[in-house]
């Protein structure tokens, strides 16, 4: 994915299914997707073409299978998600940034805890 291709909803949707199961053909993401919401079996289909188009997936033809694969790790396509969010909504400031996803949703124990450690580590960096 070319970090200018901003993955739809929808998009996402698919591509957090591939990032969990791994490569599937069409039949199978549209199985997983269908437990969650009513879609076709065609629109999952065109959505999977659409997105080969874009370069958020890519295909494997082998034994006349469709098998789609992510092309970018799910870490890579967040980090290009939250760099654009960072800068429209936060003016670039990591700390409105943290402040508001604190203040918007109750953090676990143990997400608090590590988050702890990473503000330790980049802390210990800085020294």
């Amino acid at each position: 994915m070319q970090p200018t291709v901003r993955p739809t909803d929808a998009e996402l949707a698919i591509l957090r299914v591939l990032w969990e199961r791994g490569p599937s053909t069409v039949r199978q993401v549209f199985e997983v997707l269908s437990e969650e919401k009513d879609l076709g079996y065609t629109t999952v289909l065109k959505m999977l073409q659409i997105m080969h188009e874009k370069g958020l997936v890519q295909r494997d033809i082998t034994d006349r299978v469709h098998t789609f694969s992510t092309t970018q790790t799910q870490t890579q396509t967040q980090r290009h998600l939250l760099d654009d969010l960072l800068d429209k909504a936060f003016g670039g400031s990591s700390t409105s940034l943290v402040m508001q996803a604190l203040a918007t949703r109750k953090a676990s124990r143990e997400e608090l805890a590590e988050i702890r450690k990473l503000l330790d580590l980049a802390e210990g960096r800085k020294r």
